[in-house]
């Protein structure tokens, strides 16, 4: 193994930065917090449900007992530096770490030994494959599988794997539970002992044969990718052990195969063992800076920005190419900033650093430039624009007004500043309904982000359902005549216009036609009668606004000195208020077109929720990038979006997605357009 294998780049000392991934529920914090433990970084393993944890210090991870974020820390193992970066596996969270896992050297796979929850895998190994980060699998909770699991498991894994697995560890049972496990590349067994490193024993013979046909595996796997060890398995020979190893270290690091280890992050059964693996075969940074962006040079690759706390805003990040110092100045955009205090995050406590190593994951104060994704180079540091991270689609939204409305401008600067803090979030300003909308993943995320807006801006907010962008059309035309006539001593108020009005086809909006001849309406009145119109079309009949009418103006009449703008205006509101109320006013509902992402065997499930909730399938069809996967497309009204994701993730084990964007309007007739308007009536009371 050469230099980029031992935590070392050029001579210089590195610290290696390992992402741990996978389905929620797993045990990725329980892991984390025993990596920490078996290294000596800590001197008590906490528990999730104790809430003692060095991550998940959040009120909000507390809580819920899972992730809302990802949680750093680092822990030094014989002579080597590690980072660890713990990823969220819930749907609503998971998009908290992506940034950050593009600069990771090495992820983890987090699963459990359950055969039947592997497809809950399989998201994230495709979303590693796209990254081409090398990655290896820890089966968690080893002590709950059944006989045959581990066999079953890899069986159901490796279709959903672009590389080729590589068992390392066969288990030892007696009766019902796993006590240990045999290393496969060393041929030696191991008995698991409660927070401490495991102890070797003998191969129990009943597992004997077992253990040559899945070494056997494991080589050929490796063969694949080595000539020399192809040669000594066609001769017979028992290869060397070095040669096993350093092939493992290498084509792990490569990529090009994921090594499969078991153990109990509870128990800390197999952890020593993964911590070895780390140290063997986790690559050196270079790969992670190619990943980003980092040419040459040194820079700081930008992963998530923090707000809040003593240190106010400071920019997480990992310190790539050369080490990085306080003062220390960066290219922010077009403009050069010098770094303030640097930090190293251990969970939530932080601790000052005058300097970073290459690798270190630390926190940054004063690079106010500084976002989300973001490489900040050097002056001499050569960089390129990384591939834009495709977060997942934010299918959850939320009406917000404060209760106590002072506390507006305080909404707007903490929205700010969670967008800021989680790209997944996002909020508008609707103008129609005048709502603040938050947009998530899902309700879960939306939760918890309310929770935090109280927490720490203290600005409590009321939450509903936002508005749906309703709309009205006419079916026939009309002719009216508007008239605003007002004497009240002095000059007085008058304006006179005849309108024209008529439906246009679908999509076509509002077209406004002069056909005034004669000057019966003087030219600089024009205007303030179109102007009414509009005004006018703000509410329609049905309480909605019109869409897809062309008003021409054909008539009217004028006084030399009492007419005025504001006549005029309200003259062309008076005609076109009556107008519509006489065309026969019609309801329209904004219809989505929805792109569902669902696993084997699932695709007519989806299409049945779709189909129950008005929806229009449009096709089934094979997913154009996921093998077995399954892609419904369809047109759904709008209104019937509210608890889709929920539903769908019900039906495949949390799986599936969608994609929903506004198609067109199209009309809402019977029931259901009763009901909107008899609510639009109530709210407008």
């Amino acid at each position: 193994m050469g230099n980029t294998q031992n935590g070392m780049s050029n001579g210089r000392a590195v610290t290696r930065a390992v992402a741990l991934v996978g389905p929620a529920g797993t045990g990725k914090t329980s892991l984390a917090e025993a990596l920490l433990f078996a290294s000596g970084a800590i001197n008590r393993q906490g528990s999730v449900e104790s809430g003692n944890t060095v991550g998940d210090a959040s009120p909000e991870a507390r809580a819920r007992g899972s992730s809302t974020e990802i949680n750093l820390s680092h822990f030094d193992y014989l002579g080597d530096s590690f980072a660890v970066i713990d990823m969220p596996g819930g749907t609503g969270f998971a998009a908290d770490g992506l940034a950050a896992l593009q600069s990771a050297d090495l992820a983890v796979v987090v699963i459990d030994p359950a055969p039947e929850r592997a497809g809950l895998a399989e998201p994230v190994l495709r979303r590693l494959d796209a990254l081409g980060l090398p990655h290896a699998i820890f089966v968690n909770k080893i002590e709950h599988a059944r006989a045959g699991a581990v066999r079953d498991l890899i069986g159901a894994l490796q279709p959903l794997s672009r590389e080729p697995l590589a068992l390392r560890q066969i288990p030892i049972r007696e009766g019902d539970a796993v006590t240990g496990y045999v290393d496969l590349a060393l041929e030696r067994a191991y008995r698991y002992r409660p927070g401490k490193e495991s102890e070797r024993v003998a191969i129990p013979e009943a597992i004997a044969a077992r253990e040559q046909t899945e070494r056997s595996h494991l080589l050929e796997t490796l063969a694949d990718f080595d000539d020399n060890l192809l040669e000594a398995l066609l001769m017979d020979e028992v290869p060397d052990p070095a040669l096993v190893l350093a092939d493992l270290a290498a084509d792990t690091a490569e990529g090009k195969v994921v090594p499969v280890m078991l153990g109990s992050a509870l128990s800390g059964g197999g952890v020593h063992r993964l911590l070895k693996l780390l140290r063997h075969e986790a690559p050196a940074p270079a790969a992670a800076a190619q990943r980003v962006g980092l040419e040459a040079g040194g820079g700081l690759h930008v992963f998530k920005i923090a707000n809040g706390g003593a240190m106010g805003r400071l920019a997480l990040g990992r310190v790539l190419g050369d080490s990085l110092a306080e003062g220390d100045e960066l290219i922010v955009g077009s403009s050069a900033e010098r770094t303030g205090s640097l930090f190293f995050v251990q969970g939530d406590k932080t601790a000052k650093q005058a300097a970073a190593r290459p690798g270190d994951l630390i926190a940054v104060a004063k690079v106010d430039g500084a976002r989300s994704g973001m490489v900040l180079g050097r002056k001499d540091a050569r960089c390129h624009e990384a591939g834009l991270i495709a977060y997942p689609a934010r299918n959850a939204a939320l009406a917000i007004r404060t209760r106590d409305r002072k506390d507006d401008v305080k909404l707007s600067t903490a929205l700010h500043r969670l967008c800021e803090e989680d790209p997944a979030l996002a909020w508008t300003q609707d103008d129609a309904s005048h709502e603040t909308v938050l947009h998530g993943i899902n309700d879960d995320h939306l939760a918890v982000v309310i929770g935090r807006l109280q927490r720490r801006y203290g600005v409590t907010v009321d939450t509903s359902a936002p508005r749906i962008a309703y709309r009205e059309s006419i079916r026939k035309g009309a002719t009216q005549r508007g008239r605003h006539k007002k004497q009240s001593g002095g000059h007085g108020q008058y304006g006179d216009c005849v309108i024209d009005v008529r439906p246009l086809p679908r999509g076509e909006g509002f077209r406004f036609v002069d056909r005034i001849t004669g000057g019966v309406i003087p030219k600089q009145w024009i205007p303030a009668v179109e102007s009414g119109v509009r005004d006018a079309m703000e509410k329609g009949p049905l309480g909605f606004p019109v869409v897809d009418v062309e008003v021409t103006l054909t008539d009217g009449s004028f006084h030399a000195v009492d007419s005025s703008e504001l006549a005029f205006r309200i003259a062309g509101r008076t005609a076109m208020s009556d107008a519509l109320a006489q065309a026969v006013p019609y309801l329209l509902e904004p219809v989505v077109k929805v792109t569902v992402d669902t696993p084997p065997g699932t695709g007519s499930k989806a299409g049945s929720v779709l189909s129950a909730r008005r929806g229009q399938i449009l096709g089934l069809s094979p997913h154009p990038d996921w093998p077995r996967w399954e892609q419904v497309e369809a047109l759904l009204p709008e209104s019937a979006l509210h608890g889709l994701d929920a539903e769908l993730r019900s039906l495949s084990q949390g799986l599936a997605s969608f994609v929903a964007a506004f198609d067109h309007l199209a009309e809402l007739g019977g029931k259901h357009a009763d009901d909107v308007v008899k609510a639009r009536a109530v709210e407008m009371a």
